[in-house]
């Protein structure tokens, strides 16, 4: 081993529930190293504001469940994958309780459920509407207590090492030092998160580049349902400013929607309105905002109790508030926002993908639960369970006595450092663009011919860059940025079928055949 390998039995890339949730239960059995790339508090769990969707209540059953779930993928979900992971919510969840994590109850005692929309039940387990930033909290003063996990912040996942279809570890920028280390480890797990930086307008932070994914497909993985890019209906609407999301929790206690002359449309889209799966909600809002001209409608909660809105969304409210809006008495002016990848590396429950010794779980994987469209709440739901059983397999794993491979140290060839950093921005900026006005809400065969082109030319370029260059973080974020925007392009090319949230306006209706879009390294294939 070279002297700056760091050598562990399992590696995990990310830190959000899935990847501290898997830490946490394996650690008991093996030396478990955590990279992640920025501060650890950083990631899409700890933005969550919704919470988690577990059949709880006594007027509620898995069953509800999982037909609300299956009626949301729109025919692509797969029923044992979901059946599964609902039934197990419940159990998942209370060891969340028992982990610290302080969910809302009622004056009784009961946690306190909210509703939101596709749900036919009151079933989002929540903590007021600081759901992610409450349970990210738990588990990092869990993390930070074990002696078996070593947590290396500032570091960045540049490639997985595979070998004969196995993976060996990674190579990692060390951000503050500047240096690439070799991460050894007899088993590796991608959990790092979604992608929503790609688009120009996102609920996501700046982290969610879509790392996990495109490491995975250069090293031989297979990469499904890239088309099903869920796009929440309400961002607050900042033109200059950084995202925030407006949870729909606001819309499930009854806020409604209207355009800048106060005129509701829900009722003209869907029978529910305001509950209408996030699909139709976003669709709605573009249409409208298509049809007017204007850049933001308006989401009105102001007719609630005061208290009542303080109590129940204190995030929102002092957030909206920092901005010059009481949401108490005004409404919020939103604007729809690329928010979760249905999609993602091909993984089963228990995490596994094609690569032998390479997991997958939580935003980064396609399990098959979310299918056309994520129901609110499943995806903590689904990072939790398929974190859990991923740690029953790694146990037994490395049980078989697998042997930790050293591999060559990085090599920078005759690379520079860079000397004009303003490409970068400029092909990000160009890529985020691009995919939000070509590869957004509602696609045509035109404007994913036009992303295609453009995406190909910004391939060569950021490529050619990255060889040239030595590598920086924001390098290794906009080399990923633009594979995992064309993966999503190419997916969105071979659904000729409008389903779930990827509506395709030359294709509007659904194909009579149900199949997934798997896309693997040199090898285009609808399955």
């Amino acid at each position: 081993m070279g002297v700056m390998d760091v050598v562990s039995e399992v590696l995990v890339v990310g830190s959000g529930i899935a990847g501290l949730s898997f830490a946490l239960e394996i650690a008991d059995y093996a030396q478990v190293v955590v990279v992640t790339k920025k501060e650890k508090a950083e990631s899409n769990t700890n933005y969550a504001q919704g919470g988690i969707a577990v059949a709880f209540s006594p007027a509620d059953s898995f069953e509800n469940h999982t037909r609300d779930t299956l009626a949301c993928g729109n025919g692509l979900s797969k029923r044992d994958v979901v059946e599964k992971i609902v039934r197990e919510g419940p159990t998942r969840v209370q060891e969340l309780i028992e982990r610290g994590v302080g969910f809302s109850r009622s004056a009784t005692g009961e946690l306190d459920l909210g509703m939101e929309s596709g749900h036919s039940k009151r079933r989002i387990v929540h903590a007021k509407d600081l759901s992610g930033e409450e349970i990210e909290d738990a588990l990092l003063n869990a993390i930070g207590k074990h002696p078996s996990i070593k947590l290396f912040e500032n570091h960045i996942a540049i490639n997985l090492v595979v070998k004969n279809r196995q993976c060996k570890g990674c190579y990692v920028l060390d951000r503050e030092n500047s240096a690439i280390r070799n991460f050894v480890a007899k088993t590796t797990v991608l959990a790092a998160g979604g992608m929503g930086r790609v688009y120009l307008h996102t609920s996501n932070p700046d982290i969610a580049t879509g790392d996990g994914i495109a490491m995975a497909y250069r090293s031989g993985a297979t990469i499904m349902n890239m088309e099903f890019t869920q796009f929440h209906p309400t961002c607050l609407y900042r033109p200059y400013g950084k995202p925030f999301l407006i949870s729909e929790a606001l819309r499930g206690e009854g806020a409604i929607l209207q355009d800048k002359r106060g005129r509701q449309f829900m009722s003209q889209y869907h029978s529910i309105k305001e509950l209408a799966p996030r699909d139709i909600v976003a669709r709605a809002i573009d249409q409208e905002l298509k049809k007017s001209g204007d850049e933001y409608v308006l989401l009105d909660i102001s007719f609630k109790d005061s208290q009542f809105i303080q109590s129940r969304f204190p995030g929102i409210y002092e957030k909206c508030l920092s901005l010059g809006i009481d949401i108490t008495k005004d409404p919020i002016p939103v604007v729809p926002a690329a928010h979760y990848c249905c999609g993602g590396i091909q993984a089963t429950i228990a995490g596994e993908t094609d690569v032998k010794n390479l997991f997958a779980i939580g935003e980064t994987a396609c399990t098959g639960l979310h299918g056309a469209n994520r129901l609110a709440g499943n995806s903590l739901l689904e990072a939790l369970v398929c974190a859990h059983h991923a740690a029953k397999r790694c146990r037994r794993l490395l049980k078989k006595k697998i042997s930790s491979q050293p591999f060559a140290p990085w090599e920078p060839g005759e690379a520079v450092d860079i000397d004009e950093a303003v490409v970068i921005t400029q092909n990000r900026d160009e890529i985020r663009r691009l995919m939000w006005n070509y590869v957004g809400i509602v696609r045509s065969d035109k404007r994913l011919a036009r992303a295609k082109k453009r995406i190909s030319l910004l391939q060569q370029e950021i490529n050619q860059y990255y060889w040239d260059f030595i590598l920086t973080a924001d390098l290794v974020e906009l080399r990923n940025m633009a594979l995992v925007a064309e993966l999503i392009i190419d997916s969105a090319m071979m659904r000729k079928e409008s389903r779930g949230i990827h509506y395709f306006l030359d294709y509007p209706q659904k194909l009579p055949v149900v199949r997934d879009t798997l896309v693997r390294k040199n090898s285009l294939s609808p399955e």
